[in-house]
């Protein structure tokens, strides 16, 4: 696959600092070497509110890998970031955000459940059930001083920091120790089928959609609150298709690479690098990611 294949579905968006664009975020999403394309990424500026004086500028980012088809992945790509605006309205406080990507990601699982019914007629897949049909979910909310990361499911958030990584998602596989203890306590089993499987099914334990395998998969999130760093230089979100075979240690070292370049469009250049790098792995998934500037906007 070529550097333009790789590249034909990205995008970045700048800002102006000084009368000069700097680029603060970039996207790759590609098939790879799937049939099937049931990725989607979601970018929002701005999303919480229109830019007032004294309210803080949030961007929101997600990426979401889908499974049975591509249903739940784009609906929570158009849907996402506004459930996660409103129930951060009322949550003005650190302390308060948990509850409210919880309640977040709670209303989006309910919407999915409840479109998809037991049919494919709201399905543009066409799959047989819409309730066999999911999606993982990993979201985060950039603002000046902290950084929001909810996640469901085995997609990842990674920081780069001052040269190193920083992981801000725990990938929820159903062998994972707590997840196995949850899901056996709710009734169900772990079956290894190619890898550990919720009922030999879902190779992940926590998920949007997926009405057939509840409550043993769940689509409560997990959720980390960072402080920002001077040392803080970019974000790295991305689908299982570049962390099964890229580690978080290369991913910061390739980002960095692409920052250290200087080009208004490093960010774009990284998440298609990684993208390329992962399909020389022999990465069988579809591969989203994501790369966000956190630097300082008078570093740009």
């Amino acid at each position: 696959m070529s550097m333009a294949q790789v590249c034909c579905d990205s995008a970045s968006s700048a800002v102006v600092v000084g009368g000069v664009a700097a680029k603060r975020h970039g996207f790759t999403s590609v098939a790879g070497r799937r049939r099937e394309m049931e990725d989607a990424v979601s970018i929002r500026e701005a999303f919480t509110a229109p830019a007032e004086e004294g309210k803080p500028r949030r961007d929101f980012y997600g990426v979401f890998d889908g499974h049975g088809c591509s249903h739940v992945a784009d609906a929570c790509r158009e849907r996402m970031h506004e459930l996660v605006a409103e129930e951060l309205a009322g949550a003005a406080q650190p302390e308060s955000w948990t509850g409210a990507m919880e309640r977040s990601f709670a209303r989006m699982d309910a919407e999915v459940t409840a479109s998809g019914g037991g049919d494919s007629a709201s399905c543009r897949c066409e799959a047989n059930k819409c309730d066999h049909v999911g999606s993982t979910a990993v979201v985060a909310v950039v603002g000046e001083r902290r950084v929001l990361v909810a996640n469901c499911g085995d997609s990842r958030a990674v920081l780069c920091r001052d040269g190193a990584p920083v992981v801000l998602s725990s990938d929820h596989k159903p062998d994972r120790p707590d997840e196995l203890e949850r899901i056996e306590a709710a009734g169900g089993r772990v079956i290894f089928w190619e890898g550990a499987r919720v009922l030999g099914v879902l190779a992940m334990s926590r998920a949007i959609g997926d009405g057939y395998l509840k409550p043993y998969v769940t689509a409560v999130p997990e959720v980390t609150v960072t402080d920002r760093a001077a040392g803080d230089e970019c974000l790295i979100l991305a689908s299982d298709g570049l962390w099964d075979v890229v580690t978080n240690e290369t991913a910061c070292e390739v980002a960095r690479a692409c920052l250290r370049r200087g080009r208004d469009r490093w960010c774009a250049e990284a998440a298609a690098m990684l993208t390329k790098l992962a399909l020389t792995k022999n990465s069988s998934d579809n591969i989203s990611v994501v790369v966000v500037d956190l630097r300082p906007r008078n570093h740009l």
